[in-house]
């Protein structure tokens, strides 16, 4: 295959012809289902959302500085070969995406979501494959890039078929965004755009089907991304949460994971805050912002960290998944996982990741991040 391969149409006017796009880049999880790719899932975790990533020969002209596909990235690699959240990620066909799910060979595939990037060609580009995937499938989201669109693009990306979208906001604060995004790295990227974004995404598609990305660990407190998360909510957006993972070769490829212990606080706030257990506003905070209490009932916290569903991924629901956008590795190693460190879960958690997850919940000075053998009885 060719990176960046299009298709010649014309509009509906003679004189407008264009290429509409006909290969995406998908997830190796995604590959792995479809058949392009050889492996296995661990602990036999099923992936429900098939992910594609439009591609572009001379990429994203984003900067985020923890970004494998981002242009400030140190690598002697083109563009087309770099790999993001530290896995590769193969061309397909749009034929190939919709014959995998129309042919029942991915029975567990509920969901396919496009992911935009910062290039001239995403506006149209995604608007074509959400109608080609419509082909297959009804549940399909959008992962925006707010810069090139506007709420009449929204409207049509609702009219082509998508359901569910959301923005990648990442950054909890307007000083985070712009040191890893925005004017800090001489980036194009806008706080208030993106927030903007979020106002039309939920009046174009309503509340709960709009959600924003945070990713935790880039530099903000605790009480930070509570209160960011608790903003949205109020707004009417989801809040889907992930973990930095350094990328080798990034601006932030030797910034540190943010310690176990204070992601299981951000998850568990998190799931709190989007299920209308509580409110940020109402839960405690210690010298240094971390989380010290949820402003609920002991019991109703023992309740919810019991039932697992707070430590696991985020995102867009499927038929009959809660989150359909599971990504079985987005943001540890098998490894971490086996050690008791599975920053989301993409499957229920079972009883010895619940025991790990309630221990990792009071760490406060990083004691739970000391790597250990998981084969290790002693």
């Amino acid at each position: 295959m060719v990176a960046g391969k299009r298709l010649k149409i014309v509009d509906a006017t003679p004189d407008m012809v264009r290429d509409t796009v006909q290969e995406v880049r998908t997830s190796q999880a995604a590959a792995l289902i479809m058949g392009t790719e050889n492996g296995r899932f661990y602990r036999d975790a099923k992936l429900h959302s098939i992910n594609v990533l439009l591609d572009y020969e001379d990429g994203c002209h984003a900067k985020c500085g923890y970004c494998g596909l981002a242009k400030s990235r140190e690598s002697e690699e083109d563009w087309t070969d770099r790999s993001f959240i530290r896995v590769d990620w193969p061309l397909v066909s749009l034929d190939q995406v919709n014959e995998t799910i129309s042919s029942g060979t991915a029975p567990d595939i509920e969901r396919v979501c496009v992911s935009m990037v910062l290039n001239r060609g995403a506006k149209e580009d995604t608007i074509d494959a959400v109608r080609k995937l419509s082909e297959s499938i009804t549940r399909i989201s959008i992962l925006l890039m707010p810069t090139v669109i506007d709420k009449e693009w929204l409207i049509r990306a609702k009219e082509a078929g998508a359901d569910m979208v959301a923005t990648a906001l990442d950054g909890a604060t307007r000083k985070v965004f712009d040191a890893v995004r925005g004017k800090d790295v001489k980036g194009p990227l806008d706080w208030d755009n993106y927030w903007q974004c979020v106002e039309d995404t939920i009046e174009v598609f309503g509340p709960r089907n709009a959600g924003i990305h945070l990713v935790a660990g880039l530099g903000e407190t605790e009480k930070e991304i509570v209160e960011t998360m608790q903003r949205a909510h109020d707004m009417g957006a989801l809040t889907h949460l992930f973990s930095f993972n350094p990328e080798p070769g990034t601006t932030l490829g030797h910034w540190p994971q943010p310690p176990i212990g204070s992601y299981r606080r951000v998850q568990l706030a998190r799931y709190i805050i989007n299920e209308n257990f509580g409110r940020g506003d109402a839960m405690t905070f210690d010298k240094n912002s971390n989380i010290t209490d949820f402003g609920l009932d002991a019991a109703v916290v023992e309740m919810i960290t019991e039932g697992g569903k707070a430590f696991m991924t985020s995102g867009c629901a499927g038929e009959t998944v809660d989150c359909a956008c599971n990504r079985p590795f987005g943001n540890c190693t098998p490894g971490e996982a086996a050690q008791g460190r599975w920053r989301n879960f993409p499957i229920p958690p079972i009883s010895s990741d619940i025991v790990h997850a309630k221990r990792q919940l009071k760490d406060y000075d990083g004691t739970e991040d000391v790597e250990v053998d998981p084969f290790d009885d002693d």
